[in-house]
């Protein structure tokens, strides 16, 4: 297993050492969280281990005791971003009903948008390199899951309960139309005359989108 996705596989940031104190697991949040910052402002190779030092305000060496590398803190934020954006997705239930299972995710996306904008920014970021650190991970782990829901979107298609559309096409509108808000928030911001409610008006817009699109029209 490589290192990228050994990191990737173990999402907690804190779960390190079973020996590991409180006081160390919250450091290492601490540090995850200013990391996540600092990547996304100047990206992996743009960033420095002092300038995440700052933002976590502890010293260099506080810093390399938690983390021996740029690249460890990197992966740690990548695998902690991805931990909290397949948790929703993970969570589709496949006998539940269809436009609020899809909603529910979709929804959820949108709230990380607005509430961590900057996980989202530095994931593009990573994907715009050609995924050099979660490529393998692309490619295993979430191929999985996302063909797995994928099936279960086609088989509500099948039943006759949602519109006949492409699962994976679908998937990628609901990334495109959340993600969005996020990795353009500045484009937003200067297109945008009431920036307070951006956010609602993007919800509704996204819920009638998606059901008129879904739903079968009732006779």
């Amino acid at each position: 297993m490589t290192k990228a996705k050994s990191a990737i596989k173990n999402a907690d940031p804190g779960n390190t050492k079973p020996s590991a104190t409180r006081i160390q697991k919250q450091n290492r949040q601490i540090i995850v969280e200013a990391a996540l910052l600092v990547f996304s402002d100047y990206g992996y190779r743009g960033s420095t281990v002092a300038q995440i030092a700052d933002a976590a305000n502890m010293s260099k060496a506080n810093l390399l005791y938690y983390f021996d590398s740029k690249q460890a803190v990197y992966l740690s934020v990548l695998e902690y971003t991805l931990s909290e954006w397949l948790q929703p997705l993970s969570e589709m239930n496949p006998d539940g009903d269809p436009a609020d299972e899809i909603w529910r995710y979709a929804k959820a996306k949108l709230a990380m948008s607005k509430s961590k904008p900057e996980a989202s920014r530095l994931f593009a970021n990573e994907i715009l390199q050609g995924a050099p650190m979660i490529g393998e991970f692309l490619q295993t782990d979430l191929r999985v899951l996302l063909d797995d829901r994928c099936k279960v979107i086609q088989q509500w298609i099948d039943q006759g309960k949602l519109n006949s559309v492409s699962p994976l096409h679908l998937m990628f509108f609901i990334w495109a139309t959340t993600q969005h808000y996020a990795d353009f928030s500045a484009q937003t911001a200067f297109l945008t005359d009431n920036t307070d409610t951006l956010f609602d008006d993007a919800e509704s817009s996204l819920k009638t989108l998606l059901f008129n699109g879904l739903l079968p029209l009732k006779s």
